[in-house]
């Protein structure tokens, strides 16, 4: 998720979900414990609290992170455990760059815990099938592991990723560690180096070798637009309901509680009703075009 400086109006927030409450008071301390590069321009940091925690996290959720002396940006978390928050980050502006920088030891503020999550309880007993383009992987990796945390709860686990490089792909060591551990991992990439021996594709050209039955599976999908609209599509082409294919939208966003409107998509704002919202809610609002 990225912030932005738009002047679109607040709307009237009519989404099915209920709004998330909204985090009062100034952001909190974390201090950075930890931090690993990843491809180039991104790198994945821990954070935990220097005095009074926030809320719990569930995965599916974003805080807005805080840079001191340069603004704040809306980061899902890449992971949870306990008081602790992750944080995967790419540098595309100028607050975003000094969040890929820090060190262990800095200090940022955050807010939150922002908007909706991916409910994967609701799914106990279903097939799980994550999709990911690129970074949005990021927001879909608590769920996976908290799906690999609990054997016997969920049917078969398949995660595709797709990235536009070998480079660019996210968490490389933690994903033969999910194969490890039970889960179906395929991985494409669109421009393949000389060293690369895998798949060569859009992410849903890995749908046909996983096997879910569309009446017993949910879905979950992150990344760039276009890819949730196709992957969307050919799941629920597939037998797959539109309610059981959660996406999680990105939207320019400036103050997470629902009152810049900066996020606003038709009627919904989505740091109070998304970022995580039913295909069957996002297909009508993503289908008008834009004057």
């Amino acid at each position: 998720m990225t912030a932005g400086h738009g002047t679109a109006p607040p709307a009237t927030d009519r989404a099915t979900a209920a709004p998330a409450p909204r985090p009062a008071g100034p952001p909190l301390p974390y201090r950075v414990t930890g931090r690993s590069p990843g491809p180039p321009g991104t790198a994945t940091f821990v954070l935990e609290p220097a005095g009074r925690p926030l809320p719990a996290f569930v995965p599916g959720q974003f805080a807005m992170v805080y840079a001191f002396g340069t603004g704040d940006v809306p980061l899902s978390v890449s992971g949870l455990d306990g008081g602790r928050l992750t944080h995967t980050v790419r540098a595309v502006g100028a607050v975003s760059g000094a969040l890929q920088r820090v060190r262990p030891g800095d200090t940022v503020g955050v807010r939150g815990p922002f908007g909706t999550g991916w409910d994967l309880p609701a799914a106990a007993g279903h097939d799980l099938l994550v999709l990911a383009g690129g970074i949005g992987l990021a927001p879909l990796r608590p769920l996976v592991r908290q799906a690999l945390a609990g054997p016997g709860r969920y049917g078969r686990l398949s995660v595709l990723i797709g990235a536009r490089t070998p480079g660019d792909l996210l968490y490389a060591r933690e994903t033969e560690e999910w194969r490890a551990a039970g889960a179906r991992v395929l991985v494409t990439v669109d421009r393949p180096d000389d060293a690369w021996t895998g798949e060569v594709g859009v992410v849903t050209t890995l749908l046909d070798r996983v096997a879910f039955s569309p009446a017993r599976a949910t879905a979950f999908v992150c990344g760039p637009e276009v890819m949730i609209r196709a992957c969307a599509r050919d799941l629920v082409r597939r037998g797959l309901p539109a309610d059981r294919v959660r996406v999680s939208l990105e939207r320019t966003m400036h103050c997470g509680t629902g009152h810049c409107g900066h996020c606003q998509l038709g009627p919904v704002l989505l740091c109070r009703s998304g970022p995580v919202l039913p295909w069957s809610r996002v297909r009508p609002l993503l289908a008008v075009r834009e004057l």
